[in-house]
């Protein structure tokens, strides 16, 4: 199943890949290349399959935040720059490396303790290592920083990319799970509170159903097709203090289908006697989870602390989550060591992460105050909420790309049937009108266009939003153009690419959704090439040789199939000295 939906993944990519034309075909071409079962199923990627990263389109200058990492990852990849020559690191030749990383960690509002910790353990682990066969040492750094990365942010190299790791996870043991929810006012904690609720009623894994699926049927079962733990919540309204407090979780609430715990009207009851009922009503009413929203201040102060601790002395939740804004970097830690010192916050959410955060937030609470960073809110919507995985995360931060999400957002838009059509349709080498609207539509429920792209290894750090916006643009001309196509002509493009009725019919649909012809030549002649690499990749996977070199991690092998002509010509070349 997981490779049966990177195939679609894959398809769905190739128009956006052209829609990017003529600026970048051969680096998105390439790009695609990593979308392979050893990258996305693998508990830790071999050296080679990093070498991707250090490729000189994967280290052009980015213009365009495309998430909270973009900065970061921006300032690291250049800093990979001047390690490709080298033959052997060096304390002396790694130093201007390791000098733009430290600026780039400390411009991104990284604690500056945490950032000299880091490259301290990066250099210990990477210094002396000298050139082999297989393993240049630029390779090697990026292995290593990649592994300190993830441990930094609350993961451990050993884990799979494609499981949320357990420190990450809630709690869900037997009977009412309590989830306490704390933070400083404007962080978000009520729409967080509405977010988690729906989290755990629809999109919770059920780690005790999992632990009992057989080895081989977990392997091959997408993380967004395990068992689910439903679980029925509910959800307490303890902010007495902040106006209309508890008539926007009423509404949150109303949204999602959750039930909302609250004085009755008219009633004006403390934090702690809203708490307490809502307790006694989750275990009478049979919930598996109460969610308890608390008030917030503009400062830790200690009326605020008062009124948190005695709402979880008398509840003793299983989960204290800190809501923390993103935007306010690494005083997030700091803000996450004071309510420590009051209550055992067990970890984090994030919020904000979709704005203009640097990723300082994410890289310094768990390093500061050993709280692991749980969630992310990416968004204001209550669907914009996400389980954090800090191998992913780290992958972000080095210009990886992060495939499993891509892969597991596709799985949650296209059904088992779906993939298999769509599969068999790629395997065939058949690519119509009809499936170019399909995709189109594909990735706008995914996402945006700049969001997709950015999880392409090697690729968000390239678009410029002049690029972004042209892309756009030709993306809504083309299914303009598609729109004014007659059934027959949608499902059969050889009628516009070839024959002596090829000129008029264009012309009737460029008039037909107010392009010019020009527009509609251009149109075809990408859409001729997506075809041409579609037969590309069937003839790849109909030879069972794609299999083979992705299993392996070799992307100049996947090139002979896939890509552009100096790709190929430099894979075969390899192939015959080898």
């Amino acid at each position: 199943m997981r490779f049966l939906f990177r195939r679609v993944v894959v398809l769905i990519l190739l128009p956006i890949a052209y829609s990017f034309s003529p600026s970048l075909p051969p680096s998105l071409s390439s790009s695609l290349l990593q979308l392979s079962p050893s990258y996305v199923s693998s508990s830790s990627p071999s050296i080679s399959s990093f070498s991707s990263s250090l490729s000189p389109t994967s280290t052009r200058r980015c213009f365009t935040s495309l998430s909270a990492f973009n900065d970061l990852s921006t300032g690291i990849s250049n800093a990979f720059k001047s390690l490709a020559p080298l033959t052997k690191l060096t304390p002396s030749n790694l130093a201007p490396a390791m000098k733009e990383i430290r600026e780039s960690l400390i411009e991104s509002d990284v604690n500056v303790q945490v950032a000299d910790d880091l490259l301290e353990a990066v250099k210990a682990k990477a210094v002396g290592m000298e050139v082999t066969p297989n393993v240049k040492p630029d390779q090697f750094f990026v292995k290593v920083m990649y592994d300190e990365l993830t441990t930094l942010l609350g993961g451990s190299p050993s884990d799979t990319p494609t499981f949320t790791p357990p420190t990450q996870r809630l709690s869900q043991g037997p009977g009412l799970t309590t989830v306490l929810m704390a933070g400083l006012q404007g962080a978000g904690k009520t729409t967080a509170c509405a977010k988690l609720a729906k989290y755990l009623m629809e999109d919770e894994v059920s780690w005790e159903a999992v632990d009992s699926m057989p080895e081989k049927e977990l392997s091959e079962t997408l993380s967004t097709r395990l068992p689910k733990s439903r679980r029925r919540v509910l959800l307490a309204a303890c902010d007495v203090h902040r106006p209309a407090a508890r008539e926007q979780l009423a509404v949150l609430c109303g949204r999602i289908g959750a039930d909302l715990y609250s004085e009755l009207e008219g009633e004006e009851g403390s934090a702690l006697s809203i708490a307490t009922g809502a307790q006694k009503a989750a275990l009478e009413g049979g919930y598996d989870a109460l969610i308890v929203d608390t008030a917030g201040r503009q400062v830790v102060n200690a009326e605020l602390m008062s009124e948190l601790v005695s709402v979880s002395e008398k509840l003793r939740p299983a989960e204290t989550l800190l809501v923390l804004d993103s935007l306010t970097g690494q005083d997030a830690a700091t803000t996450t060591l004071a309510f420590s010192a009051a209550v055992d916050v067990t970890g984090a959410i994030l919020t904000k992460t979709d704005g203009d955060s640097k990723g300082g937030a994410a890289v310094s609470v768990y390093a500061v105050s050993g709280k692991p960073v749980k969630f992310v809110g990416t968004g204001e919507g209550v669907d914009d909420f996400d389980a954090f995985y800090p191998k992913r995360a780290a992958g972000e931060i080095l210009g990886m790309g992060d495939v499993v999400s891509l892969v597991e957002k596709a799985s949650k838009e296209v059904s088992d049937a779906d993939a298999e059509r769509m599969a068999k349709k790629m395997k065939e080498g058949v690519f119509d009108f009809d499936d170019f609207l399909q995709q189109a539509s594909l990735v706008s429920k995914m996402g945006s266009l700049a969001g997709v792209a950015k999880m392409i290894p090697g690729v968000g750090g390239q678009i410029s939003a002049s690029q972004l916006s042209g892309a756009t643009s030709r993306l809504r001309k083309s299914e303009a153009m598609i729109g004014s196509m007659t059934a027959k002509e949608r499902r059969s493009p050889s009628l516009l690419l070839e024959g002596r009725e090829a000129r008029s019919r264009l012309d009737r649909i460029a008039q037909g959704s107010g392009n010019t012809y020009d527009d509609a030549l251009g149109f075809m002649s990408e859409f001729s090439k997506m075809r041409t690499m579609m037969a590309r990749m069937q003839r790849q996977m109909g030879e069972g040789e794609p299999e083979k070199a992705m299993a392996s991690g070799d992307t100049q092998a996947m090139a002979a199939g896939v890509g552009n002509r100096s790709m190929r010509r430099k894979a075969k070349k390899n192939k015959k000295s080898g």
